[in-house]
């Protein structure tokens, strides 16, 4: 990007993410005005004396919750679970829950659906959801309906939500690792995994990750972080991780102006612990480019020394086709790239009514789901003839 088109993009940004910061304090002024009303001291025939709360439960109570500690675990941390609102749309039949996880950059929110019927003690698989720039949990369960998905194969489905005062644009800052911002993102991610882990019987060894744009970046991010955790990560519309490291070289990267950084990890390595990659990218993605789909793909099958086999082109329908090509080492599958001809910035097969979301692309949901456990199954069967 030339100088003076990148100093007019950052100052677009900058005056956007000002307005943002003053719609934002506005609100909260008008809020806290509204709270102070309500909370306002009124006689009393007899005193009322509250337990003090911690600071912990400060945070996180609010009215009709439940609040569930658990001391010593590797989540210990206060979680808040609580049923949905009256009125409120639920995204599919089964449970809505909220939580709080807490970690080093703070505390983030997240949504846990958990299909209906679900007994006690019965562990199933976990997909977690990162959302994209503009969403929320809500919205990118409606947007990509994989709770639909989920109430059919009974698995649960975790979505962390970025909180506006960490972005303005509800981004996951993924690319700024100078400052420590997107590891300490990635701690609080990994913190709501643990919990609803902890809380709602994960299976440890079922456990996926996906996300889109902003959102893709960070999975893949987790991953290589903690590869061990993940059974398969799926990256729609992203960037890979060691592309940028700030925010004027995620504004190349988004351009397919980087060029990405090796994997530091063997191939011995990744056949052992590293989960398969796959990368949905439309191929007129205007905001993220479709370079940077096959740029990820490339990282991952060097890393494993695995090599590309012939692409092949599949169309269901009168969806948009999709030209998919396979990286092997060997029989096995270290990375997939789904290249979608037609799809912009946007999740294929979507509600079209919701935020970048294209209801005309294949089905996206079931691409991750089917994705998944596939990997599930795989890894079952080489840990039983490990046995």
């Amino acid at each position: 990007m030339a100088r003076s088109s990148l100093i007019k993009a950052w100052s677009r940004a900058y005056r956007k993410n000002l307005a943002g910061a003053a719609k934002l304090m506005k609100a909260s002024a008008r809020a806290a005005a509204k709270t102070a009303r309500k909370s306002a001291v009124k006689p009393a025939t007899k005193p009322v004396v509250k337990p003090a709360a911690s600071p912990a439960t400060k945070l996180v109570a609010k009215p009709a919750v439940r609040l569930v500690a658990r001391p010593g675990s590797q989540a210990s941390s206060t979680v808040l679970a609580r049923r949905p609102a009256a009125g409120k749309q639920h995204p599919a039949p089964g449970d809505w829950i909220a939580g709080v996880a807490v970690g080093t950059a703070g505390a983030r929110r997240y949504r846990l659906y958990r299909p209906p019927g679900t007994v006690r003690g019965e562990q199933l698989p976990l997909l977690v959801m990162l959302h994209g720039c503009g969403q929320d949990a809500a919205g990118f369960a409606l947007s990509t309906r994989m709770n639909r998905i989920a109430a059919r194969e009974r698995f649960l489905v975790l979505y962390p939500e970025q909180d506006r005062l960490h972005n303005m644009q509800g981004c996951w800052n993924w690319y700024d690792t100078r400052s420590g911002r997107a590891a300490g993102e990635a701690d609080v991610i990994m913190k709501a995994i643990d919990q609803v882990s902890l809380l709602y019987a994960v299976d440890a060894q079922r456990v996926a990750i996906a996300g889109l744009s902003a959102g893709a970046s960070m999975a893949a991010l987790l991953v290589t972080r903690h590869p061990e955790r993940f059974k398969a990560v799926v990256m729609h519309s992203g960037i890979a991780p060691g592309t940028a490291n700030s925010t004027a070289s995620a504004l190349g990267a988004m351009q397919g102006r980087r060029k990405t950084a090796p994997l530091k990890v063997t191939p011995a390595t990744m056949a052992a612990n590293w989960p398969p990659l796959m990368v949905i990218h439309g191929s007129t993605d205007p905001v993220v480019a479709a370079s940077n789909g096959r740029a990820a793909v490339q990282v991952w099958a060097d890393a494993a020394g695995a090599t590309a086999r012939e692409p092949r082109v599949v169309q269901r329908g009168k969806r948009y086709p999709m030209t998919v090509t396979e990286f092997k080492r060997g029989t096995a599958t270290v990375a997939t790239l789904v290249r979608v001809n037609g799809l912009g910035h946007a999740w294929s097969g979507g509600l079209t009514s919701q935020a970048c979301s294209d209801g005309s692309g294949p089905d996206a949901s079931r691409m991750v789901w089917g994705f998944a456990s596939r990997q599930f199954i795989a890894k079952a069967g080489t840990a039983r003839s490990v046995r």
